[in-house]
This record gives C-alpha cells, structure tokens and sequence, in this order.
C-alpha cells in the first residue's frame, strides 16, 4: 500500500481555531480512528499586529465595515493556510492524505439572540489555497435551531475525557472561559462563564503595553478592590442559568472603563480580575456542576500561574490539574475539537448538545468547502 493510502485510511484531519483572545492560530494534525484522537503535529502562527488591529476594530461598528471584514477573511484565510503548511511540514504527510479542515474561523460578532453569529475566514478561499476539503461555519445550524451555538466543544469533551466513575469538570481557560460538565450519570452539560483571559489581556495591554499577564506576575502583585469586584460580578451574565454564551461583544475594555477602573492601581486592578475570572470559574462550578470532585484545565490560562492557584483556592474540595493527565496537551484541546468536528460533519453525525446549546435538537454542524 502506498504511503498517501496508507495515510487517508487513517482518517487524518486537521483543525484550526482562532479564539477570543485574538494571539494567533492554532493549527493541529490528528488521526481521528480511535476513541482518543492521536495528535501527529502541532504549531501555532501568531497573529501580526496589523492583522490583529483590524480584527480588534471589527468588533465594533465601522464605516464601511462590510467590505472591511471581506478583506479581512481573505486575509485570514491566507493566515490559516500558512498554519497549514507549517503542521503539514512538520508531520511530513501529504496533503492529499488529509480529509479536510475543521476551521472555526475568527469570531467578531456572536448574537445568538438576534439569531445570528459571524467567523471571519473565508472558508472557499482556503480550500483553494490547500486542495483540502475544509468544513467551517460550525455554529451557525445550531443558533437556528434556537440554540446559542457556543460553546461547541464540550460534545469533544464527553467524547475524549468522560469517565464511568469519576465526576469531572473540563475548564477551557480561553479569553471567554467555558465548562464541561461530566457527571457519571446525568447528562453532559456545558456553558460560558464569562470572561477568562479578554479582560485580563485587554487591561495588560492598555496599561503595561503587554499582550498579556505572562504566569499573572503583574496579578499576583496586587491587591483585589472588593468594590470593583462586587460592582463587577453583579453583571446579570453571571447570574443566568445555562444555557448561555458570551464573547468580546458583551466583556471588552469598554465594559471595564464603566466600572471606572482607572481610578485605582493597575495591578490592583489586574488583581481584581484575575479574581473575577476565578470567582466566576469556581461559582458555576459550585453552582451547576454538584458533586464534580476534578477539574481539568485547558486553554492559554492554563499557563497563568496567579489565575490557576486562585481557582483551586477557591474549589478545595475539587482536584485541579491539567488536561494532559487525560493524554492531550491544554493548548491543543480546541483546535482537536474542530478536528473532531469536521470529521463528524462528513459522515453526517451530529455535533451538538441541546442541554448544552439550548437547541430544538442536535444538529450536523458545520459547511462543507469541498476540495
């Protein structure tokens, strides 16, 4: 059997997924025939900062904006094509032996209310690009079967990281953070706690000219303000039930200037979010997920050393530890989702969890571009 058919019974896929966080892509190589999917190559292509700037600028309002977000995708797409050829390099299997490309593409709009929500990426343009089949658009079907069409990866989750005895939580410390949750008899359940890194970064940014808070060194040398805190967490989001999502529309730079936050020290400030993201994490854990006894963390927080010690300080009864203890590295649990995903799309399996989305139903997720 020649290598190249060798290659394409083993059911190999690539994903891509670009996050709240806006840093770059994350681009992996995996073999899809087992229950545990097996990771063959990963690398992850940051965002330029020009490119990053005009993603920023699209989640507002702007003149012109419709022709700024198609050039936008065009550009995107470019940037995904490049995370291809780069794991694709790295593993040394062909192109051709890869089924297709799950890509979540950038999202700057997500309003599951008004019915709606948008990725920029230009789906087409990709496979053109690479000669691969590329499935894209996942959340889409799900919000117009009157769900939120996020968070998509805790049917992932179920799939890789459910155990018959043990009740766990899976944490996705993204910019917006989500949970899994995975009890051993009731069904799988999963939602958006609100912010993880967004507020983070965006106040490391605007403040200390830093893309973000490395290992929270500049939280863990301030001191929580309680006021700013309570006026915070009495945001409603936090207060809803599941099933709920959330993004950079709603928890921005804009929501923690009303909060008047540059009255105080920036690392207090800092602090003081660092501890939201905790509070919150930890507060639906303890609300909606009764009983879990492990919480496995995964995400670009997971590397935030002041943010993790403060979410296991606040769940004692609950084992922290990292997704790796379950066989797959925490930043490549996403980008393996929509790997999964894209595969479930071509065989016409559904994707979705209604008790997670809120759907009528589960739904095949995704468009098919194909090569």
């Amino acid at each position: 059997m020649s290598r190249s058919a060798s290659t394409a019974s083993q059911e190999i896929y690539i994903g891509l997924m670009s996050g709240t966080s806006l840093d770059g892509v994350d681009s992996v190589l995996v073999r899809l025939n087992s229950r545990r999917p097996i990771l063959l190559a990963t690398a992850f292509l940051p965002y330029p900062k020009h490119l990053k700037a005009k993603l920023l600028a699209l989640h507002e309002p702007l003149r012109d904006e419709l022709d700024a977000a198609a050039l936008v995708g065009i550009e995107l797409a470019r940037h995904y094509t490049r995370a291809v050829e780069m794991v694709l390099k790295k593993s040394g299997v062909p192109a051709r032996a890869v089924r297709a490309i799950g890509c979540h593409g950038q999202t700057i709009r997500h309003r599951p209310r008004s019915g709606y929500t948008l990725q920029l990426g230009n789906p087409a343009w990709l496979a053109e690009r690479t000669g691969i089949t590329v499935v894209a658009d996942f959340r889409s079907r799900d919000i117009a079967a009157g769900g939120q069409g996020a968070p998509l990866v805790p049917a992932f989750h179920a799939a890789c990281f459910r155990d018959s005895r043990r009740h766990r939580v899976i944490v996705n410390l993204g910019g917006i953070a989500n949970v899994t949750d995975l009890p051993v008899r009731r069904s799988v359940t999963g939602f958006d706690t609100g912010p993880g890194n967004v507020l983070l970064d965006a106040w490391a940014r605007a403040r200390f000219g830093r893309d973000f808070d490395r290992r929270g060194e500049l939280a863990s040398r301030g001191k929580p303000v309680a006021a700013l805190l309570k006026a915070m967490l009495a945001d409603p989001y936090f207060r809803r039930s599941p099933p709920k999502s959330t993004g950079r529309d709603r928890f921005n730079l804009a929501w923690l200037r009303a909060f008047r936050a540059g009255h105080h020290d920036p690392k207090d400030v800092q602090a003081t979010l660092a501890e939201l993201t905790a509070r919150t994490i930890s507060g639906a854990i303890a609300r909606f997920c009764p009983g879990a006894k492990e919480a496995y963390l995964c995400g670009g927080g997971v590397h935030n050393a002041d943010l993790v010690s403060r979410i296991a300080r606040m769940l004692p009864a609950v084992r922290i530890a990292s997704t790796e203890e379950l066989g797959i590295h925490p930043d490549w649990v996403e980008a393996m989702a929509f790997a999964w995903l894209a595969q479930r799309a071509l065989r016409r399996e559904t994707g979705s969890l209604p008790a997670v989305t809120g759907a009528r139903g589960a739904r095949v997720l995704g468009a098919i571009y194909p090569a």
